[in-house]
């Protein structure tokens, strides 16, 4: 998979993790990039260890399903660490 269908597929993975936790996450479109891309880094990565499965192709469901996976998992992580700061 080319880089930027990497980015697009983080981007789009990042923002449906983002429709499909409950309550309102922080940042645009960038940080859903960001945060989208490290998902499917991280979704690719937890996949390879336990099903020996890659992200390797932009049209493969397997991979979609990894890296919105993986968002969900950053997405939650991110939300503990900035949700937890009160004034």
């Amino acid at each position: 998979m080319g880089f930027f269908a990497f980015l697009l597929l983080g981007l789009i993975a990042g923002a449906i993790a983002k429709a499909i936790l409950p309550g309102k996450q922080g940042g645009g479109w960038i940080a859903t990039l960001i945060l989208g891309v490290i998902g499917a880094m991280v979704g690719g990565w937890i996949g390879s260890l336990l099903f020996n499965a890659k992200i390797d192709a932009f049209w493969d469901l397997g991979s979609w399903a990894l890296a919105i996976v993986g968002s969900i998992v950053v997405l939650l992580i991110y939300g503990a660490i900035t949700g937890r700061k009160k004034a």
